[in-house]
């Protein structure tokens, strides 16, 4: 949206750098005012903030406060004690109890007002938590929760709304809504900090970035949060450094046209994604040097339209894919890492549309890369490396047009193909480096196009199962234009397919570099030089088949006589 900070610009995270520092020194300004003791000068910690001004601390000691609370504008209000650690968070917020009284009352448990801090509370019972809701929808993964916005109305344990302040290590648990609720304000800019919280068991999510809001969302642990552990909804924070886990949705939920910086996060355990982006083309957010691991979708996914960037990333472990893309989602992907996901690396459905690039997918359960069966997809593919996966190192299905380009894909053991290329789809494989065993480089059944790649077989069989660098199959539309294949049994197998090869160098085959079976139409095989040292092996066999067969050459090679052959 106009009114967010462009997400490709370099100059944005410093901008945010400075906004945030300018933020702090003004909370910071607290002055040295008067302290107001809870009990000792007051009874309830709402009649002590009534009786403080701007630059007052109210300190509390601990005790469980059966009341909701307003903070004026400028106070301070602060748990007794230091910063020892309790069981989930400081031990002085563990033992500084504001119990909200469960459904009486529609106030949030603590309202934030303009420049002032609430430091160091459990924050507990605002509204309702409903367990048996939350077990039933925790066992179905959230596929039966209404889809609706977080930023509906309700009854937050801490509201904020189109005010800077600071919330710092409170722990905010059973809430019948939000944990932490932000929300922005139509033409006032706001930035309050989140910070080393602990936000879980809230029937919304832990901590919830809505309509506008922005703010610094810091070091705060999310978990078993009836949506998401921390989520968006039209809002565009920064996000950094939180550890969401066990959240019935995503670790991090980012929709409805939110455009976050989203950075340094540890997504894992999650009932769905580890972060989550859904719900438009205006949903932009900036995903970063994020771990996402053993979640039980994706570790990160996008879908509906959306136009995420997902760089640096690391996504591991995770019970679908690491990097999941569907539903006519836009994303770029660069320089991620994803491995030992349970079926791929980096999946794609739906219609999406992907560039990815420099990227490393190893020793996932099925695919490095892959394309699942869609009506129209497109894909970029540059630089990435794909290796030691369990099936191919990228598959592709119908419906998809994909241009590969400068990858390096290889594995070192296995029969599957490394490249496979579905009926129905297109692909174009330009500079690539191809390297393995299993029985083809590239297995075509659909339409492809190979330019100037580089097939290195690892173990040249002269019998059993297949064993080509470029294996067509009935059906099957091929192009090879200035390729080198080496060290498999043929350089191009293709029964009843179209065929189009010039300019190939082929080396260590067995037999003959170039066979064609059963084409139904004419050939062109042209230009091509196959080096052996053996007097008996061919370029080209053809069987049942013609076309245009000219300037094809055996060179000898005293090279070739390897034990291999």
């Amino acid at each position: 949206m106009a009114d967010h900070c462009p997400q490709n610009d370099a100059s944005c995270s410093n901008f945010n750098a400075v906004v945030w520092l300018a933020v702090f020194v003004a909370l910071g300004a607290h002055a040295h005012g008067d302290t107001v003791r809870v009990p000792a000068d007051h009874p309830t910690i709402q009649a002590a903030i009534d009786d403080a001004s701007a630059g007052d601390t109210v300190l509390v000691s601990p005790g469980t406060y059966r009341e909701r609370i307003q903070i004026k504008a400028g106070v301070v209000v602060r748990s007794e004690g230091d910063e020892a650690h309790g069981e989930l968070g400081l031990k002085r917020a563990e033992a500084t109890i504001i119990d909200g009284g469960g459904v009486s009352g529609t106030r949030a448990g603590v309202l934030m007002k303009e420049g002032s801090i609430l430091d160091g509370f459990t924050v507990t019972n605002v509204g309702v938590y409903d367990d048996e809701s939350w077990n039933h929808h925790h066992a179905t993964q959230g596929n039966q929760q209404a889809h609706e916005h977080i930023g509906a109305p309700g009854t937050p344990g801490i509201g904020i709304t189109g005010v800077t302040c600071q919330v710092r290590n409170n722990v905010v648990h059973h809430i019948g809504y939000t944990g932490i609720a932000i929300q922005g304000v139509e033409g006032k800019t706001c930035q309050p900090l989140i910070t080393n919280n602990v936000c879980y068991r809230n029937m919304g999510g832990g901590i919830g970035c809505m309509n506008k809001s922005a703010a610094l969302i810091s070091g705060n642990i999310c978990f078993q949060n009836f949506y998401a552990g921390i989520g968006h909804d039209n809002a565009s924070p920064t996000v950094l450094n939180n550890d969401c886990y066990e959240n019935i949705r995503a670790g991090i939920g980012i929709s409805e046209g939110s455009c976050p910086v989203v950075r340094g996060n540890t997504c894992h355990n999650n009932r769905r994604a580890g972060i989550g982006v859904r719900t438009g083309a205006e949903t932009r957010p900036m995903i970063e040097d994020n771990d996402c691991f053993e979640n039980f979708m994706a570790g990160i996914g996008a879908e509906e339209e959306v136009s995420p960037i997902i760089r640096s990333n690391r996504c591991y472990k995770n019970k679908l894919a690491g990097i999941g893309i569907r539903t006519h989602a836009t994303a770029t992907i660069t320089s991620n890492i994803c491995y030992e996901n349970v079926k791929t690396g980096i999946g794609q459905e739906s219609g999406a549309v992907t560039t990815l690039t420099g990227n490393q997918c190893h020793n996932n359960g099925e695919s490095g890369i892959g394309f699942a069966a869609c009506s129209a997809g497109r894909s970029i593919l540059s630089r990435n490396t794909v290796v030691d996966n369990g099936k191919v190192a990228v598959g592709i299905h119908s419906g998809w047009t994909v241009t590969m380009s400068d990858n390096r894909l290889s594995r070192t053991g296995g029969l599957p193909p490394i490249v496979m290329v579905f009926a129905g789809a297109n692909a174009t494989l330009t500079d690539n480096v191809i390297t393995g065993g299993g029985v083809a480089g590239v297995r075509v059944a659909g339409t492809v196009r190979l330019v100037h790649n580089e097939l290195v077989g690892t173990s040249l069989r002269k019998t059993g199962p297949p064993n080509f660098a470029v294996w067509a199959l009935p059906g099957a539309d091929i192009t090879m234009t200035d390729n080198t294949a080496r060290s498999w049994r043929h350089a191009l197998h293709a029964t009843e397919a179209t065929v189009r090869v010039s300019q190939n160098r082929i080396e260590r085959f067995h037999g003959a570099a170039i066979v064609v079976r059963n084409a139904p139409a004419a050939v062109s095989i042209v230009g091509n030089t196959a080096v052996s040292a053996n007097p008996d092996d061919r370029v080209v066999l053809l069987t049942k088949s013609s076309g245009t067969l000219s300037d094809n050459t055996i060179v000898p090679s005293e090279a070739n006589t390897s034990t291999a052959r």
